[in-house]
């Protein structure tokens, strides 16, 4: 199970998250967000986590291409373009400049759910409202799936995501505000639980 914790507030908790054994952390540049960083707050971020660990900056609001710049300024392996702003034509850009995207999207968007299909790596399907902490029916699934390696996001937490794994069966799983104290402000305690309730569920 890939496991990815995002909004990253701190190097301390970025690190904790690693020790934990995530497979990825996220840095959110997005200004109405909670957990929006300054560049250099995220490359500082960036920069303590070790090769084997997937960084991925996560974008709402900016210009697919200036994303792509910005993701290669501050050294991530991944762009995280996030919600219906970003097109076809927006992947396109990006591309060009940067080689590696995940696309994220909602099923209430109605979107393409083929991986790739705009040139991503990865898709990661999150609730309506991104970063709210809603979970949503994971039902849905049953009529509407990804087809390729894909990421559940949306409302999980150290408590329902074995449940949601069983039920979802996604190649990986996305946190945020649910490993968080207050918003925007991660609680060590909680990543921890998240990681190894995600990593003992397929060890079930």
């Amino acid at each position: 199970m890939y496991v990815k914790v995002c909004g990253l507030d701190t190097v301390a908790n970025a690190r904790v998250a690693v020790e934990a054994g995530a497979d990825a952390i996220g840095v959110v540049m997005s200004p109405p967000s909670p957990r929006h960083l300054g560049f250099e707050q995220a490359r500082e971020i960036v920069e303590s986590v070790p090769d084997r660990v997937d960084t991925v900056l996560v974008v709402r609001e900016m210009p697919a291409s200036e994303a792509a710049d910005t993701a290669a300024a501050l050294g991530v392996d991944v762009l995280q373009l996030h919600g219906k702003r970003y097109g076809a034509e927006g992947f396109a850009a990006a591309l060009a400049r940067f080689p590696r995207l995940w696309r994220a999207t909602s099923l209430a968007d109605d979107p393409d759910l083929t991986v790739g299909a705009w040139g991503e790596q990865r898709l990661l399907l999150d609730a309506p409202r991104a970063g709210s902490g809603s979970r949503w029916d994971l039902d849905q699934l049953h009529h509407r799936r990804p087809a390729g390696e894909w990421l559940l996001a949306g409302g999980l937490a150290p408590d329902n995501v074995a449940d949601a794994i069983r039920v979802a069966d996604p190649f990986g799983v996305d946190v945020s505000s649910g490993v968080e104290s207050a918003p925007g402000v991660k609680d060590p305690r909680l990543i921890r639980a998240f990681v190894n309730a995600a990593r003992q569920s397929r060890a079930e």
